[in-house]
């Protein structure tokens, strides 16, 4: 599939078959690996001068918010098929592809009725596209929402000693509670485990001899258990942080633990949940942003080919996907078919160091309405 396209309108001098005719043959013979097709636009409103010359000002800006609502939609999509490891579907409207679509695109009288003002069109486009983003940032921020809790846990699950989570790590047997005996947890550098063997029953009183197991061991600490007399706790930790222990704090609670195994299983089932529904809905809204998107193109054509070439609208529309090494000639071709002979004068200044600038705010200026359409 093409992923960038020209939409492109040329000056009708006799008829708009027999310019498609020489159009067609021109490109076959010095641009062959060029698709051509033609670009239907109905019978518009033109409206006043003053009218279009207003709504001209406004295209190119509005133009670049709906490509960039598709372009970001289309991401979203990219990302969520990555992250599900689903197989990439190609982007439809109404079932047909989108390149398709653009390519025999069909204007749609019952969503955009042909006699309604230009500008009513484009604002009532501008208008939907603008709703589809907003509902866009409230469900990729629903679906972040639960992927930043789920981060935590998981951060939680997998950090290092000194910061996770340790309850799936102690198990009831590893915990001495009692009127005046306790547990603590202590996290030991790993390389200062001799030191922490050897010193913690004299790091305060009434310490229990022995007591010390090793639960668990990481790449930087290891987790150890030590059992005293309650009154002592305090003292413990004291001393075990001067020598570089960390006593971490700890209740052992068997509820609490179901309660986080419950709460992450739910995460993990809302953000499947949400996912596939962004996922579904991202689908749908690229392909009503797309067809909004071409329904504006085949406007903005419409009204720059009447501003460009006057009353009443006689012009070819079509468009092009040319490979980078065919660019020139193309553009060649079509210059030739304005038979314009103050064509240089619409060359870009690159080309004649001077000139002048495109309807639209196009960079580049033809002596015929031209401008791209990346589909990514």
């Amino acid at each position: 599939m093409a992923t960038r396209y020209w939409v492109v309108s040329l000056p009708v001098q006799n008829s708009a078959s027999s310019l498609w005719n020489r159009l067609r043959e021109q490109i076959s013979r010095n641009a062959f690996d060029t698709p051509l097709y033609r670009f239907n636009i109905p019978n518009l409103r033109v409206g006043t001068l003053d009218s279009l010359l207003a709504l001209s000002d406004d295209l190119l800006k509005s133009n670049s918010f709906i490509e960039g609502v598709s372009h970001k939609i289309r991401r979203q999509i990219e990302e969520l098929e990555r992250v599900s490891g689903v197989e990439t579907n190609a982007l439809t409207v109404d079932g047909v592809p989108v390149d398709s679509y653009l390519t025999r695109f069909v204007w749609d009288e019952a969503k955009y009725p042909t006699m309604s003002p230009l500008r009513e069109i484009v604002d009532g486009i501008h208008t939907q596209v603008s709703k589809i983003e907003d509902d866009l940032k409230v469900r990729v921020a629903e679906y972040n929402n639960v992927r930043s809790q789920l981060n935590a846990i998981n951060r939680k699950q997998s950090g290092s000693l000194a910061v996770r989570d340790l309850s799936n790590l102690v198990k009831p047997e590893d915990i001495i509670l009692s009127e005046h005996l306790e547990t603590l947890l202590a996290i030991v550098p790993k390389y200062s485990q001799k030191d922490w063997l050897s010193s913690y029953e004299t790091l305060t009183n009434y310490v229990v001899p022995r007591s010390s197991k090793k639960l668990h061991e990481d790449n930087e600490y290891a987790l150890y258990t030590v059992t005293l007399f309650r009154r002592v706790a305090d003292n413990f930790r004291t001393s075990a942080r001067e020598k570089g222990f960390q006593i971490r704090d700890f209740e052992y609670s068997p509820e609490a633990q179901e309660t986080r195994k419950q709460d992450l299983e739910r995460l993990m089932q809302d953000q499947d949940s949400f996912r596939s529904s962004l996922l579904q809905w991202c689908y749908t809204s690229y392909g009503e942003v797309f067809s909004s998107w071409m329904h504006f193109c085949a406007v903005r054509i419409f009204a720059e080919s009447i501003l460009r070439y006057g009353l009443p609208p006689s012009f070819l529309a079509c468009v092009l996907s040319p490979s980078v090494k065919s660019e020139k000639k193309v553009r060649t071709i079509l210059e030739g078919l304005c038979e314009s002979a103050n064509s240089t004068y619409w060359k870009s200044e690159e080309e004649t160091g001077g000139g002048m600038v495109g309807l639209g705010g196009d960079a580049d200026a033809h002596p015929y309405v031209s401008f791209t359409i990346n589909l990514v």
